[in-house]
């Protein structure tokens, strides 16, 4: 069968930068599954997006679907013939209803009963005819989640449709999609090149729009883009700062990038950095360039759609249109500094931080309170702490984080600095926040890290306390993130305090407002606790490894984690899949015979094998008892696995169950001693091989 290139290109006014990618990625999708589901075979499929056009490259594409046969069931043989061979009047039904003669007549097996039946030829498709269908399809899947219609057509796209290619090699495929009729004609640059193109084949696509200042290709044009950028920020030895989502969004807006250089007045760099680089990425696209320090420099980067004979007028246009952003930045820093920091505090005092909760002047006021009863835990100054805590929502209520709401904490730690609080206090105010995400960065000072803490624990325990738990998908509060930034901050600076001490603590700043407070500590705590799994998970542990270490229930999140840390070594020993098997039995044997406790005699072991076990153990419990006592798990069950051998010989050579009343306890009390060695550490039987 003949294979094709077919090339697709729907021409839109300028499409959605956010989504452009999405709609193309989607787009190839969908035709994918058509063609799949068409039985059509094809090689590959190359998707391309620009801001006026969505398109695909299909190569090695059969003319048409393979011919099939399809088989029409009939009578049974039985009642399809008489007892001289001949036709039945049920036959000739059947023969009539399909047009054919008894020569055509075939018959399979339904079971036990044979039946008679017709093979027709079924001739395969064009793709002519399928193609147009594939693809409209494709288009109405797209996720769009506003339509629109253009003029008089009825069929509606995320932006008014202006054009539909559609070739087969060098030959078009008449169709109609989208309300227009298929062509070769495609269109270049809006201003370089606003003529018609007629493309005389499918492979010439790339090429030709690139000659018409287009590049079609979003990765290629992607790749220009950074290049040029990386080039303009070393000509000042500065490095651009280029989030994935702006570097997209970019990308989106131009067919034939040019980037350019421009600058802003040194004096706006005395405004807060995060407010300015905010701005420039936020509302005009622009990359921001900084020094090794990661210090703001006074310039920034636009690509431009244009090549312009002139760019210097480009470069003055978009600095006239970023002053004004700049100063409103520095005017809004520059009125917060008339107030002190302190004097907000007022404010807050008519901010709801939760109905049922207070304002955030009493969150403040609890937090200080636990603050300074963490610093015990922390290690931090609890003046620092106390004070830190009294500050860390001021901000909430200055010039600057109304305009730039991203910028809470951060602008607290400009006006502290600037009011000449020491760097403790002054960084906590921005590290309160943190982590802000998984993967984010901790707190760099210890009262930084008592404050995120505080802030977080009185948010958990106070919408608990309330009722206001999360269901299902809903969590206003983001509880869930909260819930592992409290374990990350616990166990990564390495605290040593349990879980329900952290919330008994945080409940005593909601005396007069949580009216069951051991409800509230078991919920909270069960809360936190189930949190340790997706902690776990997204660090790539394995689920089998968690369960083994939450059978145990450790109360402390460091606890928690240096168990987890043993398990995950313990698998990687070659005497781990037989160990986890070996307390797999014992479990099950020890879990139908609960009376197993008291003291192994020694006198009564009789077999070589569990006497050797004995042994193992006596010898092996002086080493590992002080091994758990400081918590050195990692290194107890590399000790522990040394058992392997006496274990295996003691199931190979002993029977447990023995007759004999007494040798059977001891042998359970044998297992018994065996099995809490392990669990000491995580219960190694629930493990998987």
């Amino acid at each position: 069968m003949n294979q094709h290139t077919v090339l697709f290109e729907l021409g839109c006014e300028e499409l959605p930068p956010k989504s452009l990618k999405k709609l193309r990625d989607a787009l190839q999708q969908e035709t994918e599954k058509g063609l799949n589901s068409a039985g059509l075979n094809f090689e590959k499929i190359n998707a391309y997006a620009a801001p006026r056009r969505l398109t695909l490259k299909i190569t090695g594409l059969d003319t048409a679907q393979a011919d099939t046969q399809k088989r029409f069931d009939g009578p049974a043989k039985q009642a399809a013939f008489d007892t001289d061979g001949q036709p039945t009047r049920a036959l000739e039904g059947f023969m009539r209803g399909q047009g054919i003669t008894v020569a055509d007549v075939s018959t399979f097996q339904a079971g036990k009963v044979e039946k008679v039946c017709y093979y027709k030829e079924v001739k395969g498709q064009s793709i002519d005819t399928l193609l147009p269908e594939i693809l409209q399809h494709s288009l109405n899947q797209l996720p769009i989640a506003k339509r629109m219609r253009s003029a008089a057509s009825r069929t509606e796209f995320v932006r008014p449709v202006k054009w539909v290619l559609l070739l087969k090699d060098d030959q078009v495929i008449d169709a109609v999609i989208q309300d227009h009729k298929t062509g070769n004609t495609t269109y270049g640059h809006r201003f370089h090149a606003p003529e018609a193109i007629t493309l005389q084949h499918a492979n010439d696509y790339l090429s030709v729009l690139e000659k018409a200042y287009v590049i079609a290709d979003f990765e290629k044009r992607q790749h220009i883009i950074q290049n040029q950028v990386k080039d303009l920020a070393n000509e000042v030895n500065a490095t651009a700062i280029v989030p994935k989502d702006l570097l997209d969004e970019v990308t989106a807006l131009v067919e034939w990038p040019v980037a350019l250089r421009a600058t802003f007045e040194d004096r706006y760099l005395a405004v807060p950095q995060e407010a300015l680089i905010t701005t420039m990425q936020d509302n005009q696209k622009y990359f921001c360039l900084v020094d090794a320090n990661h210090k703001l420099q006074p310039y920034f980067i636009t690509v431009s759609n244009i090549a312009s004979k002139d760019p210097q007028q480009i470069i003055e246009g978009n600095e006239k249109v970023v002053r004004p952003r700049l100063s409103d930045a520095e005017f809004f820093f520059l009125q917060d500094q008339k107030q002190p920091l302190a004097s907000r505090s007022e404010k807050l005092a008519n901010m709801v931080f939760q109905a049922q909760l207070g304002t955030l002047w009493d969150k403040s006021e609890r937090i200080a309170k636990l603050a300074v009863a963490l610093s015990e835990i922390t290690g931090a100054n609890p003046a620092d702490a106390a004070q830190a805590a009294k500050l860390a929502k001021c901000d909430l209520t200055s010039e600057l984080v109304g305009e730039f709401p991203e910028l809470q904490g951060i602008a607290g730690t400009y006006y502290a600095r600037l009011e000449g609080q020491n760097y403790e206090i002054s960084e906590a105010l921005g590290e309160q926040y943190l982590p802000k995400f998984a993967g984010d960065v901790l707190p760099s000072t210890k009262t930084g890290t008592t404050l995120a803490l505080a802030d977080r624990l009185d948010t958990l325990v106070g919408i608990f306390g309330i009722g206001q738990a999360p269901t299902g998908s809903k969590d206003p509060f983001a509880l869930r993130r909260s819930a592992i930034g409290i374990l990350r901050l616990i166990i990564e600076n390495k605290l040593e305090v349990s879980i329900q001490r952290l919330i008994e603590m945080a409940l005593q700043g909601y005396a007069d407002i949580i009216k069951n407070p051991s409800q509230t500590l078991s919920e909270a705590t069960a809360f936190l606790e189930g949190r340790y799994r997706a902690k776990y998970e997204d660090q790539g542990v394995s689920v089998d490894v968690i369960q083994a270490v939450q059978a145990l229930s450790p109360n402390s999140p460091l606890d928690f984690e240096q168990r987890i840390n043993a398990v995950n070594h313990f698998r990687t020993l070659p005497e781990a899949a037989s160990l986890a098997a070996a307390n797999k039995r014992v479990a099950n044997i020890l879990a139908k015979e609960p009376a197993t406790e008291g003291q192994v005699s020694e006198s009564i072991l009789v077999e070589d094998a569990e006497k050797g076990l004995y042994q193992a153990i006596q010898q092996l419990v002086p080493q590992v008892e002080p091994l758990l006592k400081t918590h050195q798990y990692t290194e107890a069950l590399s000790a522990l696995a040394t058992l392997r051998t006496p274990i295996d010989h003691f199931f190979e050579n002993v029977m447990v169950m023995a007759n004999d009343e007494a040798l059977k306890v001891n042998r359970l009390r044998l297992l018994n001693q065996l099995r809490q060695l392990f669990t000491a550490i995580a219960d190694i039987s629930v493990l998987q091989a």
